[in-house]
């Protein structure tokens, strides 16, 4: 399970290191995409294969599925973890989440996240500021 929040950096190359605590669950060959809300998912290779599976039996006949598929599926690329700990991000990845210098690497459950770091704290302070009636929306929680 990936949990927490880590600032990094990207390099003009494109590279940004992925936290150590993250490194291991996803392995030296994960999968990067476009994700929503203009931030970029990573998932290990077993998780993707999951995601992959999900979003495969949507049906061809319903133009959202179609869509969906299209805009995931073209995104995704397998990225390496090298020596020092970092993945290349692909340009096309980079444009899709406004990606510059300051950047966040967040732990969501079962993927990680990528984020320009002002696009990250204006998304925070949107969810902190409207939390009790979003957690209200989608029903009760046991916590």
């Amino acid at each position: 399970m990936f949990i927490g929040q880590y600032n990094n950096k990207m390099d003009s190359k494109g590279r940004i290191s992925i936290p150590v605590k993250f490194r291991e669950e996803l392995g030296m060959k994960f999968i990067v995409t476009r994700g929503l809300d203009s931030c970029l998912f990573g998932y290990s290779l077993t998780e993707w294969q999951k995601i992959e599976s999900k979003i495969k039996s949507l049906p061809v006949t319903s133009k959202n599925a179609r869509a969906f598929q299209r805009f995931f599926f073209s995104g995704a690329t397998e990225v390496e973890i090298d020596k020092q700990g970092r993945i290349n991000i692909p340009k096309a990845l980079i444009d899709h989440a406004y990606l510059d210098k300051e950047c966040v690497v967040n732990g969501v459950s079962n993927r990680i996240e990528i984020w320009d770091e002002d696009k990250w704290q204006t998304q925070l302070a949107d969810c902190e500021e409207s939390f009790e009636e979003i957690a209200e929306e989608l029903g009760n929680f046991d916590f």
